[in-house]
């Protein structure tokens, strides 16, 4: 690995390549299919260069493309293969903690969040913010599209998980209670988008029901905080990953 704290790490959609970084500051791209002389190190590529740490990075629809969030404030689109920046994104007030990609049938925008208490949804082709959103009350961990890409979800240091509407503009929903007082660390939808699933820094994951507002079940079994979490793509289990250094499977 380039660096002693990765941060963040993303699959190429071919499956061929997988990038990571953190407080390198960049991001690197490695091949996963190597011949048996082949060095892992002399295949690595750096595409993206930050002034500050890595937060995000996720692939676009093809293995061409990169997208990083950092804490120097910014987003930018890279060209893997030569590493040239393609799209700077300028609009958070601070460091920048974690993106989406829409879906891709929805068109060419993503969502980003940070310690500005901001979302701000961006326009990959012009690099303009088009719309924000500014209501939680603490850093955003994470952000996440709704199934249907008409609607996102964020996740909070404020111990909230909200739903805003891009067609309406707006926050939809709030999704705590007040016997939640440990921030957000990572949010997913479940496949048809009707639950919610958040991975909390008091070592618990709580399913909301995202119609109803309500909370459906919680689960436990981390013993440290769950940093990150994820719903398989077809849908029938999800996996987090804690600072108890395991990953757990949930179906």
């Amino acid at each position: 690995m380039p660096c002693t704290w990765v941060m963040a790490c993303a699959y190429a959609p071919s499956g061929c390549a997988v990038a990571c970084g953190g407080l390198d500051n960049k991001c690197s791209v490695y091949p996963l299919s190597l011949d048996k002389n082949e060095n892992l190190a002399a295949k690595k590529k750096s595409v993206a260069m930050h002034t500050n740490y890595l937060s995000a990075c996720s692939f676009t629809n093809s293995d061409m493309q990169i997208l990083t969030s950092s804490g120097d404030g910014t987003c930018a689109l890279w060209d893997v293969e030569s590493g040239q920046l393609l799209q700077s994104f300028h609009g958070h007030a601070a460091d920048v903690l974690c993106l989406d990609l829409a879906p891709s049938e929805t068109g060419n925008t993503f969502v980003s969040g940070g310690c500005d208490k901001k979302v701000n949804v961006w326009d990959m082709r012009s690099g303009q913010c088009i719309q924000s959103f500014e209501t939680h009350e603490s850093d955003i961990n994470s952000v996440r599209y709704y199934p249907s890409g008409d609607a996102f979800a964020s996740g909070s240091d404020d111990a909230t998980c909200r739903l805003y509407d891009l067609r309406a503009d707006r926050e939809v929903a709030i999704y705590s209670k007040e016997s939640i007082i440990f921030g957000v660390s990572s949010v997913d939808f479940s496949l048809s988008g009707r639950l919610l699933f958040g991975g909390y820094n008091d070592y618990t994951i709580n399913v909301w029901d995202v119609l109803k507002g309500t909370r459906v079940s919680i689960l436990f079994g981390h013993e440290n905080r769950v940093s990150t979490l994820r719903v398989s793509p077809d849908g029938t289990a999800f996996c987090t990953g804690s600072w108890d250094h395991t990953l757990r499977i949930w179906a």
